[in-house]
């Protein structure tokens, strides 16, 4: 994922590239897991359609808490206020926690998941103290938007009932991802800056895997119910705070 670096007045030449690596510390929005389609008869829907006793439609619903995600960018300075940049992001590992709502509010029906994110972006950045705003003391501050496309592999969904865990399987998949940023930037060297930023992220769709899922007796009373589901999704949308250094070549 994009991660947001200025360049500050006077410290990068037009044509200047540039390395940057930095660490981002990522909140997801509320997420919801839901059928792509509760209506279809063959594979199974996973949730079905609603309203479930909530009143709301089948569903899980819940979030990621804080994650750590990592990234490194390649750029160039194309204008005293703008530079272009190549960057591969990566979040190792976001953990789901939710529950559904098949059953009565104080039932146990938690539901959990593992992924991991992979993105590739193409962002611009400005720095706005070049086109004439004030600087806030020793920082240039800057805006940036980036859009490319996240891999998201989804490990195995488990939801856990009174007496039963349904497992559903995983599956990757690839979407459409865009960023918007703003921060701030400090030259601490003469080729090597400090930025730090605030972004929202959309990456795109999760998904689950579709067939292959069990309902398990967690008492060992049954033989475990082969699934044929289809599949359900989640859009990911995160916000966070970006640390980077850049380093001029």
């Amino acid at each position: 994922m994009a991660l947001a670096v200025a360049i500050s007045a006077g410290s990068a030449a037009a044509d200047d590239p540039y390395l940057r690596a930095g660490i981002g510390f990522d909140r997801a929005t509320e997420t919801e897991f839901r059928d792509k389609n509760c209506e279809i008869e063959a594979p199974v829907p996973l949730y079905g359609c609603g309203p479930a006793p909530d009143g709301a439609p089948y569903r899980a619903v819940g979030d990621f808490g804080t994650v750590a995600s990592f990234e490194v960018g390649l750029g160039i300075v194309v204008a005293p206020a703008m530079r272009i940049e190549a960057l591969v992001g990566y979040h190792p590992r976001l953990t789901f926690s939710g529950r559904a709502n098949f059953l009565a509010s104080e039932r146990r029906q938690s539901v959990s998941a593992d992924l991991s994110v992979l993105s590739g972006m193409v962002a611009a950045y400005v720095d706005l103290a070049a086109l004439g705003l004030p600087r806030l003391g020793p920082f240039d501050p800057f805006i940036g938007v980036g859009i490319g496309a996240a891999r998201i592999a989804t490990g195995e969904t488990r939801m856990m009932f009174p007496a039963t865990t349904t497992i559903v399987p995983g599956v990757r998949r690839s979407n459409f991802a865009w960023m918007v940023t703003a921060g701030v930037a400090t030259v601490l060297s003469e080729s090597t800056t400090l930025d730090v930023a605030l972004r929202y992220s959309d990456l795109g769709t999760a998904e689950t895997g579709t067939g292959g899922g069990r309902v398990v007796w967690r008492d060992g009373s049954r033989e475990p119910l082969l699934l044929d589901q289809a599949a359900s999704e989640a859009h990911l949308k995160n916000y966070g705070l970006r640390l980077s250094l850049r380093q001029l070549f």
